[in-house]
């Protein structure tokens, strides 16, 4: 990372305020973060995928990928300044699916989805926002009109997948047959083979734990301190040397030959973990 001046060194607090500037920036007027855990999610498979289903005795489950994330934002009747956020999520789940016999498990893809509400506040505000970019020797290309309304911002992680088992159709949160056609397209792109209406003999239910920060942001235009300018001090290096004289000063990897142990990992975050440390 490149060294600066004036914004990044440690006497930063040292420094005299040297004036106080205007930006634009977004705000956050409030934020959640929540873990949750939702149970006994139906997969949704392909036609090929589900025909592995119907076959196989067991499941595990391998992983979980996030594929994509809606947000609707609503205002709260009778309550100013708040808003509802709405939050949907769609996950593709690989499996590995195990046959009758001493056969090596088949690796199955699926997705489900799920979703979580919460209200946040977001403060009002309903000003029209006219701006250009400047074209040099003609006419300023104008951008479109936009508000200041807010907007939610949502930060996840991969679930974790808590367990995955087979049950019958009838027993699962099983979707209609006309749902498949509701299926997202930026959803349907990410596997091979079509969602479409299937004689099910059997199901699969998973239940993922997901880790979730949800902000409430608005554009406005807000006064800091300014120290000074972030002026590079260190220079670029462009230096081809030998690829073996790089690779001797790296440093050799132990952690990797020795992972740590429980103490170890303790003794980063919280000091004094009982280990005469």
């Amino acid at each position: 990372m490149a060294e600066t001046r004036g914004c990044c060194s440690t006497d930063v607090a040292n420094k005299r305020i040297k004036e106080a500037v205007c930006i634009d920036t977004e705000r956050v007027y409030d934020s959640c973060a929540d873990k949750d855990c939702f149970a006994d999610l139906r997969v949704c498979f392909t036609n090929p995928a589900q025909n592995i289903i119907d076959q196989a005795s067991s499941v595990r489950c391998r992983s979980c990928e996030i594929l994509n994330v809606f947000v609707d934002v609503e205002k709260v009747p009778f309550n100013k300044g708040f808003y509802s956020v709405d939050v949907t999520y769609f996950v593709k789940v690989t499996l590995d699916a195990f046959m009758t016999g001493c056969t090596p498990p088949v690796p199955v893809e699926g997705f489900v989805t799920f979703s979580k509400k919460c209200i946040l506040y977001g403060s009002e505000g309903k000003v029209k926002v006219f701006s250009s970019e400047y074209s040099p020797d003609e006419a300023d290309a104008q951008y479109p009109q936009y508000n200041t309304n807010p907007k939610a911002k949502v930060q996840t992680v991969d679930p974790i997948c808590l367990d995955a088992k087979i049950c019958k159709p009838c027993d699962c949160c099983v979707l209609a047959d006309s749902d498949c056609a509701c299926i997202p397209r930026c959803i349907r792109r990410c596997f091979d083979g079509e969602f479409g209406p299937q004689n099910r003999e059997k199901a699969v239910a998973v239940t993922l734990g997901v880790f979730t920060i949800i902000q409430m942001e608005r554009d406005v235009q807000m006064l800091i301190p300014a120290y000074d300018f972030c002026i590079p001090t260190k220079e670029c290096c462009c230096d081809t040397e030998d690829p073996c004289d790089a690779f001797k000063k790296i440093k050799f990897p132990v952690s990797e030959f020795f992972p740590p142990d429980e103490c170890d990992l303790k003794s980063d975050s919280l000091p004094g973990c009982g280990c005469g440390r």
